[in-house]
C-alpha cells in the first residue's frame, strides 16, 4: 500500500500514465457500451466506435508500458545516490542507459591520497563502477591497536564517503564522535576500523569487508600491509624520518627536497593492487602533496613494474598551486620531472593541467601563506616525453582553490574515449557506451546553459513605449511636473492674498468703529 502511495507522491511523474490508462479505458468502454446499445449502426457511428477503440487501446498500451518504465526509473532513483545528490543535472530518462554504463564502465584505478584522490574518485563514479583507489598508509607498521587514534585510515576513511552511494549518511556516520563515558571524543570510524582488523586477517581483508558493509562504488585499498614510513633526504644532506615533520622542517630551514624514499625498502604492495593495476584501463596519478602522497605510492615494491607492464593508459593530473615546503616554486614540468626521477619512464602517457584562470583575490591568499600558481613552462614539460592537455579543472570551494570533481574527471574519460579510438576500438562495448555518456552530458550542458528567451506577455505590450516617448518622455513629464508645480504655487498665492484682503479689510473696519467713537 506504501509503494502504491509513492507513485502519486509529487515529482514522481507516473500519475499521467496512469490518467493516460483511465482514458483508454473509458474510450474502449465507450465503444463497447455503444455496441451493446445501439440496434442498429451507421456507417458514422461504427467509424466512430473503430477509432475510439483504437485510440483508446493505444492510450493504454502506452500508459503502461511507460508506466513500467517510469517504475524502473524509480528503482532506480532510489537506489543510486548518483541520481540522488545529482537530479538536477541528471536526465531521468537515461537512468537505465546510465546503469549499463556503469557496470559496463572502464576499469579505472587511482593512486593518490588526502583531497586530491578524493576529488578524482568522486568524479570518476559518475562514469564508472570500476574504480580501484589505491591509499597511502604511512606508519602502519608502527601502530599500536592499544592508541586507536593511531591507525592511519584518515584518508581510507574520506575515500570511502567519497565513493559510498550514499556520500551525506557516510559523511555523518563516519564523523560521529561519541560525547559521554568511555568513548568520549572518540570518532564512530576510528571504533569501527579497530574492530573490524581484529576481526580480520590484515587491514587490507578489514578495508575489503568494510567496501561490502558500506556498499561503495568501486573498492578502496591500502597500498601495502607492511610497515612503511615515509623518510626525506633534504639539499643539505639531511634525513628527515617522519611524514609529519618533512613540510615544517623544509620550510623553517628554507631548503629544498632532494628525494623520498620509505623505510623499510623492501615493503611489498598488496596483491590486489598489483592485480588492479594489471587488469586497469586507465591508471591515474594524483593530484595531492607530491613528495608524501603521490611518490611514495609509486615507491612501493611492485607498483611500478606493474605500472610499467600494464597496457592501461596512464594520466597524471597535475596540481594547480604549490605547496609550501614541498614544491616551492615548482613548475608543471618540474613535477612531472619529480615523479618520473623516482620512478622511471613510462610511468605516465598524459598529464592534465589547469588553465590557471582564476580570480586573483584567492591567488593573492594563497601567495601569503607561501603558495603560488604551478607555473606552465609547456615547452620543457613535452621535452619530458610527456602529452599535455590544458583542461579548465579549478574551482572554489569554502574560499580555497580546489579541482573541480566532475572536469576532472570528465577530461579522464575524453583521454581514455581517444585512447581506444586510437586504438581500432570504437566497436567495443565500453567504448560506445562511454562515448555516449560523454556526447550525451554535452548535449544536455548545451541546453541547459542555453540563454532562455523572454516570452512576450500583454504585461510586456502595455509598458511598451514608441520610440518618441522613451526619446523624449523624461523632458515632458518633467514639464508636465513644472506645470503642476507652477498651479500649485498659484493656488497658494492667491489663497495668501485672500488672506491679505481679508486681514486688511477687518482693520478698517475696525479703524472707522474707532473714529465714530471718537
Amino acid at each position: 500500500m506504501k509503494g502504491f502511495i509513492e507513485w502519486f507522491r509529487p515529482n514522481a511523474r507516473i500519475k499521467r500514465w496512469i490518467f493516460l490508462i483511465l482514458v483508454g479505458i473509458i474510450l474502449a468502454c465507450y465503444g463497447i457500451s455503444t455496441i451493446i446499445v445501439s440496434e442498429e449502426l451507421e456507417i458514422a457511428q461504427l467509424l466512430l466506435i473503430i477509432l475510439s477503440f483504437i485510440i483508446g487501446f493505444t492510450c493504454i498500451v502506452l500508459g503502461i508500458v511507460f508506466m513500467q518504465k517510469r517504475t524502473m526509473e524509480m528503482l532506480i532513483e532510489s537506489t543510486d545516490s548518483r541520481v540522488k545528490n545529482n537530479r538536477k543535472h541528471i536526465n531521468i530518462n537515461s537512468l537505465i542507459f546510465n546503469k549499463k554504463i556503469y557496470s559496463e564502465g572502464p576499469k579505472i584505478v587511482v593512486i593518490g591520497s588526502g583531497n586530491g584522490l578524493e576529488t578524482v574518485v568522486k568524479g570518476l563514479k559518475q562514469y564508472t563502477d570500476n574504480i580501484t583507489a589505491v591509499v597511502t598508509v604511512s606508519s602502519y607498521g608502527n601502530m599500536k591497536k592499544e592508541n586507536i587514534n593511531s591507525m592511519p585510515i584518515e584518508d581510507i576513511k574520506n575515500t570511502v564517503i567519497a565513493l559510498a552511494r550514499d556520500e551525506e549518511l557516510a559523511s555523518k556516520l563516519m564523523s560521529y564522535k561519541y560525547k559521554s563515558g568511555d568513548l568520549k571524543d572518540i570518532s564512530f570510524s576510528d571504533l569501527y576500523f579497530a574492530t573490524m582488523q581484529d576481526l580480520s586477517k590484515d587491514f587490507t581483508e578489514a578495508i575489503a569487508n568494510s567496501n561490502e558493509i558500506f556498499n561503495i562504488i568501486g573498492r578502496v585499498l591500502p597500498i601495502t600491509n607492511d610497515e612503511m614510513r615515509i623518510c626525506a633526504e633534504l639539499e643539505n644532506g639531511m634525513i628527515i624520518e617522519e611524514k609529519d615533520e618533512i613540510k615544517k622542517v623544509v620550510y623553517d630551514k628554507i631548503t629544498k627536497i632532494n628525494r623520498v624514499f620509505i623505510s623499510p625498502p623492501n615493503c611489498r604492495a598488496t596483491p590486489d593492487v598489483v592485480q588492479a593495476i594489471k587488469e586497469a584501463d586507465c591508471i591515474v596519478i594524483g593530484p595531492g602533496s607530491l613528495y608524501t602522497n603521490v611518490i611514495p605510492n609509486l615507491l612501493v615494491n611492485g607498483v611500478y613494474k606493474a605500472m610499467k607492464d600494464s597496457k592501461a593508459i596512464k594520466i597524471y593530473v597535475s596540481n594547480i598551486m604549490t605547496e609550501p615546503g614541498q614544491t616551492d616554486n615548482y613548475t608543471l614540468s618540474d613535477h612531472i620531472k619529480a615523479i618520473i626521477e623516482h620512478t622511471g619512464k613510462n610511468v605516465m602517457d598524459y598529464c592534465i593541467y589547469d588553465t590557471g584562470e582564476i580570480i586573483p583575490e584567492y591567488i593573492k591568499r594563497y601567495n601569503l601563506k607561501g603558495s603560488e600558481l604551478v607555473a606552465q613552462d609547456v615547452a620543457k614539460a613535452r621535452t619530458l616525453g610527456v602529452r599535455l592537455l590544458q583542461r579548465d579543472l579549478a574551482c572554489i570551494e569554502n574560499g580555497y582553490i580546489r579541482h573541480n570533481s566532475d572536469l576532472v574527471a570528465k577530461a579522464i574519460s575524453e583521454l581514455i574515449c581517444d585512447d581506444l579510438k586510437y586504438r581500432d576500438k570504437q566497436s567495443d562495448p565500453q567504448y560506445m557506451l562511454l562515448k555516449s555518456k560523454l556526447d550525451y552530458e554535452k548535449q544536455f550542458n548545451k541546453i541547459k546553459n542555453k540563454p532562455k528567451k523572454k516570452r512576450k506577455t500583454n504585461e510586456n505590450k502595455k509598458e511598451r513605449k514608441s520610440k518618441f516617448l522613451s526619446k523624449y518622455g523624461k523632458r515632458i513629464e518633467a514639464m508636465r511636473n513644472t506645470e503642476e508645480v507652477k498651479l500649485k504655487n498659484r493656488e497658494i498665492l492667491q489663497n495668501e492674498n485672500k488672506d491679505k484682503e481679508e486681514e486688511f479689510i477687518e482693520k478698517f473696519i475696525e479703524k472707522v468703529e474707532q473714529n465714530k467713537k471718537k
